[in-house]
C-alpha cells in the first residue's frame, strides 16, 4: 500500500511559523512522503522475487507482507510515545536511522541467501518507517497556517503516490530484470545456494543506496533540528483506548474497514505478479509483471488526484460504497476473464482503492471530539491487516492450487468496507449530518 499518513493532528496545533528553515524541513518531508511510498510498496516485489527464488507456496511468499506490517502493531504506540519526548525532527532522525541500519542488514542477508535473515530485516524497516509515518501528519500541520494544512497534506500524499508508482516500476528493472529460471528438481543444494545468492545481490545492492540515503536525509533534518522546537507534540493517550474500541461503533467498523482495505489492497498488489504470470492470464516473466505492478500502484494515485472532486459532489459513504462495488466487479471480471482482459481488470482495481483509505478514516473518527486521537490510534493499528490478509490470501491459493479462487479474499473484504459505506450513510454522525 502507500505509505498512509498516521497520527492526528490536535485542534489548533498548526503553526504559524514560516521562515527559512521551517519551509527547507517542509520540503524535505515531501521527499520523505515520495520516498517512504516506494520503500513500502517495493515490497510487492520482494514477494515476486522471492517465491521462484526460494521455491516459495503463495503463504511462504506472503511472510513478506507479514514481516513488515507487523510492525505497525508492534511500534505505532512506542513510536507516539517516543515522539511526545524527542520532538517531530528528532522522532525523523530516528527513524531515518532507524530503516538505515535495517537496510543494512539486507547486505548479509543477500550474501547468505537467508529468507529469514530478509523477513527480519523487513520487520526493522517497517519498525523505523511507523516511526516516521506518526510524526508525518502533525508536521505536516504545524510547518505551515492552519487554514492550509489540509492542502499541504493533499500536495504530500500526491508525492507519495508518484514515489510508489516511479520507485515500483524502477525497482522491477533492478530487483527482477537479473532473474533467471532455475531447476530446482534437477540442481544440486549447492547450486541452488549459489543461484541465490547471485540472485540475492541486486536486493543486498539496492537496500544498501537505500541505507546511504536515509542516512543522508537524517543528517539533513539534524541540521535543522531546532525548526520545530517551539512545537508542541502531540501526547499519546493509552487510557480509555480499549474501551472506546469496545462501545463506539463507528469505531469498531471503521477499524474493521481498514483492516480489510489494507489487507485487500496489499493482497492484490503483493500477488499481482504471480497472477500476471499465470498462463490463462498473461504468461509475463518477473520483470514485465512487476512494471505492471506500478500501474496498479499508479492507477490509486490518479484515483487521488480527481477523488477530491468526486467527494465534494457525493456523500463519503456513498462514494466509499460505489468504489468498493466497482473493485468487486473488476475482480469478478478478472477471476472469470481470460488473456489480458483479466490481468488489467485487476490492476484497474487500484483505481478504486485511492479513496478508501482517507474515506473509512473520516467516516470512522467522525463525531469523536477530542478522543478523535484515540480513534485514530485504533483505526491505524489496524493497518495490521497488511500482514495477515495477504497470508489468507496466499493459503487460499495454496490449498485449492489455484490463485483465481483467492481473489475471492479480496471480494469478501472489498463487500464488507461497501457495507459500512452504506451504514454510515444510514447512521451519519452529527458532524456528517451537518
Amino acid at each position: 500500500m502507500a505509505a498512509p499518513i498516521t497520527g492526528s493532528t490536535a485542534p489548533g496545533s498548526g503553526g504559524g511559523k514560516s521562515n527559512a528553515s521551517t519551509t527547507t524541513v517542509l520540503l524535505l518531508v515531501f521527499a520523505v512522503f515520495f520516498i517512504l511510498g516506494g520503500v513500502t510498496n517495493i515490497n510487492d516485489l520482494l514477494v515476486g522475487k522471492f517465491r521462484p527464488m526460494f521455491q516459495l507456496s503463495h503463504a511462504e511468499a506472503n511472510l513478506v507482507q507479514m514481516a513488515f506490517f507487523i510492525a505497525y502493531a508492534a511500534f505505532s504506540i512506542p513510536a507516539g510515545i517516543i515522539m511526545s519526548k524527542l520532538g517531530y525532527i528528532r522522532t525523523f532522525v530516528l527513524g531515518f536511522v532507524m530503516v538505515a541500519a535495517a537496510a543494512l542488514l539486507f547486505i548479509p542477508a543477500s550474501a547468505n541467501a537467508s529468507f529469514g535473515g530478509f523477513l527480519a530485516a523487513l520487520f526493522f524497516i517497517g519498525a523505523g518507517i511507523t516511526v516516521l509515518q506518526v510524526a508525518m501528519n502533525p508536521v505536516i500541520t504545524t510547518l505551515g497556517p492552519t487554514e492550509t494544512s489540509h492542502s499541504r497534506l493533499t500536495f504530500a500524499q500526491a508525492f507519495n503516490s508518484i514515489g510508489v508508482t516511479l520507485m515500483v516500476y524502477g525497482g522491477a528493472k533492478v530487483l527482477l530484470g537479473d532473474a533467471k529460471p532455475i531447476d530446482a528438481a534437477t540442481a544440486s543444494a549447492v547450486e541452488m545456494q549459489a543461484y541465490r545468492v547471485e540472485q540475492g545481490a541486486s536486493i543486498g545492492h539496492a537496500y544498501m543506496w537505500l541505507a546511504i540515503a536515509m542516512l543522508a536525509i537524517a543528517a539533513l533534518f539534524w541540521m535543522f533540528r531546532g525548526a520545530l522546537d517551539g512545537a508542541k507534540t502531540e501526547q499519546t493517550k493509552v487510557a480509555g483506548t480499549l474501551d472506546l474500541l469496545l462501545t463506539n461503533r463507528r469505531v469498531q467498523l471503521g477499524a474493521l474497514c481498514i483492516f480489510t482495505y489494507v489487507g485487500a489492497e496489499v493482497a492484490i498488489g503483493s500477488n499481482m505478479i504471480a497472477y500476471l504470470g499465470e498462463q490463462s492470464v498473461m504468461g509475463l516473466g518477473l520483470e514485465a509483471a512487476g512494471k505492471l505492478v506500478a500501474f496498479y500502484w499508479g492507477g490509486a494515485m490518479i484515483g487521488r488526484l480527481v477523488g477530491g472532486f468526486i467527494l465534494r459532489m457525493f456523500r463519503p459513504g456513498r462514494v466509499l460504497t460505489a468504489y468498493a462495488a466497482a473493485a468487486i466487479g473488476l475482480i469478478a471480471l478478472s477471476a472469470f476473464g481470460m488473456g489480458a482482459i483479466s490481468g488489467w481488470a485487476l490492476i484497474l482495481v487500484g483505481f478504486c482503492n485511492s479513496l478508501m483509505f482517507p474515506t473509512i478514516f473520516s467516516l470512522g473518527t467522525e463525531g469523536l471530539g477530542e478522543r478523535a486521537p484515540q480513534g485514530s490510534g485504533i483505526l491505524c493499528t489496524a493497518i495490521v491487516g497488511g500482514a495477515l490478509v495477504p497470508y489468507l490470501f496466499g493459503t487460499v491459493a495454496d490449498v485449492t492450487g489455484n490463485i483465481r479462487m483467492a481473489l475471492i479474499v479480496p471480494v469478501v473484504c472489498y463487500a464488507i468496507i461497501a457495507s459500512f459505506g452504506l451504514w454510515a450513510v444510514k447512521n451519519p454522525s452529527s458532524a456528517d449530518a451537518a
